[in-house]
């Protein structure tokens, strides 16, 4: 699998389709990343969210032929695993607050390659700081800045994966950017953010692959 990332997704997809199993561990490594920064924005432990992730590989898995590419996979599976936090949080009691933005301002915070997203923590102690503070946010605004700035997703992306306006996106963008402006301009780069490095993934894939051989 050294050599997973020559594929595309649609490559990998159909040929998962077509029976070659063992592909989906390019699936697992290229999201786990994705995925752990979901769970941990909706201040899941990391045990919870590893078991998150676990029934979101296996769900996307076991509806693979449900994915009709309109959107990217990675926005699919993210989305699984977001209806997965959200389950997870109403079986506890967890009443999702509603939010009215009206300002329209946006501006990127970041400029980054695709491949940031996957850089080790560089400042442990700064990533637990600016992690510590996204889970004081309200919930609304953590998750908008999680997908859209963390996770790279586009504002129409984030937007159809929290069921709100692109303009609510944008707002709720800002606000989280004030919230830790004063965290955020400490020398941060978003793969600082959640680390999930390589030792969890072996481990998550080894679990994910184990419990697609004996579907």
């Amino acid at each position: 699998m050294v050599q997973f990332e020559k594929y595309t997704e649609s490559e990998i997809i159909q040929r998962i389709a077509g029976g070659e199993k063992s592909l989906y561990e390019i699936i697992v490594r290229r999201f786990n990343a994705y995925l752990y920064k979901v769970g941990r924005s909706y201040n899941y432990s990391h045990e919870d969210t590893q078991d998150l992730m676990q029934e979101t590989f296996i769900d996307a898995y076991k509806n693979l032929s449900a994915f009709e590419g309109r959107s990217g996979f990675g926005t699919w599976i993210i989305r699984i695993m977001l209806n997965n936090c959200y389950r997870k949080k109403q079986k506890a009691g967890f009443k999702n607050e509603i939010m009215q933005d009206v300002s329209e301002n946006s501006k990127p915070m970041f400029t980054r390659s695709n491949n940031d997203t996957d850089k080790m923590v560089q400042s442990r102690e700064l990533g637990h700081i600016i992690e510590n503070t996204l889970a004081k946010i309200p919930l609304g605004y953590r998750m908008a800045f999680s997908l859209r700035e963390i996770n790279g997703l586009s504002v129409s992306e984030t937007a159809s994966l929290l069921h709100i306006s692109e303009v609510n996106v944008k707002v709720r963008v800002n606000r989280a950017k004030t919230m830790l402006r004063t965290e955020i301009e400490k020398t941060y780069s978003p793969g600082e953010l959640f680390e999930f490095n390589l030792i969890y993934c072996d481990a998550m894939v080894q679990n994910v692959m184990k419990k697609i051989n004996e579907l």
